[in-house]
């Protein structure tokens, strides 16, 4: 009997260090906040109730913790009492319907776990991540039950034209100018014909997916947004692309932001700001790359968050 007990408390032991292991909370010294790290966030919240939470995406291979290195945004968020939850989401090009249908639920999760307010709720993403958090946001505006209508939503130099990613990557390969631009550009069509098919005989299929498809003036995904604001960050800086990746200018994310823009101001999309910059593209390490979370001016970002 006493072996029996010693093994069912074992498990027990066992499953308790488990869960610890995958919800790991600690207070950060003399802020007044507390960081919440699992597999598939890392939170950092006031030890009081936020006013309001910024939910920020990675790009395709990085996660949350990537995002914390890259974009130095806590330092305002604490100035106004926000959550900010880094998602480990990534490696999403789009959404099918199956997966932002999970990912709301994942999100309205985070918010009941965590005790954090859904009415005053802003999200966005870098590259890849711009892509879902337009697609998300728009569907959680679709679809009230999951309570999450985010009121803002930012991009970052994001390739939300799938048929002109293709196409410009096809251009990269006939080039072969750099061994980067490659394999991105090999890597990028074997996924896209493997799970979209070749545009030039399924562009419908792009469509239904991408976040835009200029070709054809396609922004359905995007129809929940009509009343959200929404900001468009990129860096087209023509000359850092033609000398290190040998690209034109509409092969750069840059043309087909800007003529998103322009796109959804023709539909009545009347809260949507293009943010050309310029110059303020680098890495954590110093590494200059128009690519880059940098391009945001983070308190300038906070005072839009916060009107």
């Amino acid at each position: 009997m006493k072996k029996i007990v010693g093994i069912i408390l074992a498990i027990i032991i066992l499953i308790s260090c488990e869960n610890i292991i995958k919800k790991k909370e600690k207070p950060i010294a003399n802020t007044g906040y507390q960081e919440i790290n699992t597999d598939l966030y890392q939170l950092i919240k006031p030890s009081e109730k936020a006013k309001k939470v910024l939910i920020l995406f990675p790009g395709y291979p990085h996660k949350g913790e990537d995002t914390t290195k890259e974009f130095k945004i806590l330092k305002y968020t604490e100035e106004s009492n926000v959550a900010v939850i880094f998602m480990n989401y990534n490696q999403k090009l789009w959404l099918e319907e199956n997966e932002k249908i999970a990912l709301a639920e994942q999100l309205k999760s985070i918010f009941t776990e965590n005790n954090l307010p859904i009415n005053d709720v802003y999200i966005g993403g870098y590259s890849s991540g711009g892509n879902v958090s337009l697609l998300i946001s728009s569907y959680l505006n679709q679809h009230k039950r999951f309570k999450l209508a985010p009121k803002g939503v930012f991009i970052v130099d994001s390739p939300i034209d799938l048929v002109a990613l293709y196409k410009s990557s096809q251009k990269n390969l006939e080039r072969k100018f750099s061994e980067v631009s490659v394999a991105e550009s090999t890597w990028i069509i074997e996924n896209l014909e493997n799970q979209l098919g070749n545009p030039k005989d399924d562009i419908i299929t792009y469509q239904q997916y991408a976040v835009n498809t200029s070709e054809t003036n396609t922004i359905n995904n995007l129809i929940g947004l009509k009343n959200t604001k929404i900001r468009l960050y990129t860096e087209p800086d023509t000359l850092w692309w033609k000398k290190n990746r040998m690209a034109d200018y509409d092969q750069l994310n840059s043309y087909y932001i800007k003529s998103l823009s322009e796109d959804l101001k023709e539909a009545g999309f009347n809260q949507v700001e293009y943010i050309p910059t310029q110059d303020k593209g680098y890495r954590a390490n110093g590494e200059r790359h128009p690519h880059s979370w940098s391009i945001i001016d983070q308190k300038e970002l906070m005072t839009w968050i916060n009107e």
